[in-house]
């Protein structure tokens, strides 16, 4: 033992590696729970607590989405889902890592969606200036952050805005204003501004949760010289990590992706590249052929997707292959994956419109379906990583001693502790893991 104790001594701070993170957005769980969704695997069976079921199937990550004040978002869109406040988020997210998820945190910086398209102002935030706002978004930010962190929700990755390719806190809705406030590359006039923003953001950021990384996220796949522009233009922000949205009927093929993926590994060699919102339908589609449609057209690989099960999984794997080929690309979140209305009231349902299909259940029977098996290969378990926290290190020696000295039992770690793989936990596994971290 007093060699192992050295050993831990001369490791103490060494990582060999770092696990993927794949998961889902995962806002709207607490509804569909509060009305009664009935989830079933593919046996059958009901799944009685979804987390854990998500943790057995091999994710390790979950993202929830944050409104400013989402009472006052239009009636529509609070019938599509928005209503995660701070108190909702706080709940959810302490949930998250007591399950032993990574927690994303997307501040939308809005009442209600914040997108390409609209970046609206916060109502209780409409009549501030600039300045005042860059206060604004710095306090609103740091007192998010510490409720989540006492409430047992201190995120691990968080995104200071949702798809802000063209800035964000544009004015109020339906204002002259909400035009002319917008960030655009190859025009100037609102980069500090929009600078001043991310820099007050990642300010908070940095102080009361330094352990996360930070990311900027965009939807810019297939637009890729305005995308290498964008994150050029923001070159002096500071943030860790690229977030991208990629659903392919909006953004096109797998080609189109790895083409984006391969500028950024170009271009932009310090920084990750998440995709923090993907999708594909299993069902329908709401417009037939809108901007790319998988069912008629293919991809790089000449494959198309039809708008099934079956054509979900396919598509799922074939963008998990894509991925795993660029070391740069850290994290993989489907969009939603929860929705399912089986065993919801219908007069009562969960959200008020049809505008999205591509959960991942059957929302007639609650069935899940094929592609989240397929997620999980994204982010495969590492071999020495028993504590499960997605690296190898001291704390892995560690937990095999406590094993070993039965301070701790098997079924404490997530992680899988005969290393060696010979039936039992002992000396020769706390030596596999040395050997691991040291690359012998």
């Amino acid at each position: 033992m007093k060699k192992i104790l050295i050993a831990l001594c001369l490791l103490a701070g060494t990582v060999l590696s770092q696990a993927n993170v794949v998961g889902g957005d995962i806002s709207l769980l607490p509804n569909y729970e509060a009305k009664g969704a009935k989830y079933y695997d593919m046996k059958w069976k009901v799944i009685p607590q979804l987390l854990p079921w998500f943790k057995d199937q091999g994710w390790n990550a979950m993202r929830v989405r944050l409104f400013v004040d989402p009472s006052k978002a239009p009636a529509d869109e609070i019938g599509q889902g928005v209503c995660q406040d701070l108190e909702y988020v706080k709940t959810l997210g302490a949930r998250i890592k007591a399950a032993g998820f990574k927690f994303m945190l997307d501040f939308h910086y809005s009442d209600s969606w914040a997108d390409p398209a609209k970046q609206y102002t916060p109502d209780a935030w409409k009549d501030l200036t600039d300045e005042q706002l860059y206060t604004t978004i710095y306090e609103y930010t740091r007192d998010c952050l510490q409720a989540l962190a006492e409430a047992g929700a201190t995120p691990d990755y968080i995104q200071t805005g949702n798809e802000i390719s063209y800035g964000m806190l544009w004015g109020p809705r339906g204002t002259a204003i909400s035009q002319l406030k917008k960030f655009n590359t190859g025009n100037s006039a609102n980069d500090a501004r929009f600078l001043k923003l991310l820099s007050q953001a990642a300010k908070a950021c940095r102080e009361v949760c330094p352990d996360a990384k930070i990311i900027i996220h965009t939807e810019l796949v297939r637009n890729i010289t305005m995308m290498n522009n964008y994150y050029r233009a923001i070159a002096s922000a500071d943030y860790d990590i690229i977030g991208l949205s990629y659903y392919p009927y909006y953004h096109y093929g797998l080609n189109m992706l790895d083409s984006a993926i391969r500028n950024i590994e170009l271009n932009f060699p310090s920084k990750e590249v998440m995709i923090v919102e993907a999708g594909f339908y299993h069902d329908w589609q709401p417009t037939s052929g809108i901007n790319f449609d998988y069912s008629t057209k293919a991809d790089s690989y000449g494959n198309t997707y039809a708008i099934s099960a079956e054509g979900q999984r396919a598509f799922t794997a074939a963008l998990v292959a894509k991925l795993l080929e660029h070391e740069c690309v850290t994290g993989l979140f489907w969009w939603w994956p929860e929705a399912n209305e089986k065993g919801v009231d219908w007069q009562n349902p969960v959200t008020q419109s049809g505008w999205y299909n591509a959960g991942l259940w059957n929302n007639d029977n609650g069935r899940v379906l094929p592609a989240l098996f397929e997620l999980a290969a994204f982010a495969p378990a590492i071999t020495g990583d028993v504590d499960g926290d997605g690296k190898v290190d001291v704390t892995d020696v560690n937990a095999v001693i406590n094993i070993i000295l039965k301070t701790k039992a098997q079924t404490d770690y997530p992680g899988q502790a005969d290393v060696d793989g010979d039936g039992k936990v002992d000396v020769v596994d706390v030596n596999a893991i040395i050997n691991l971290i040291l690359k012998v």
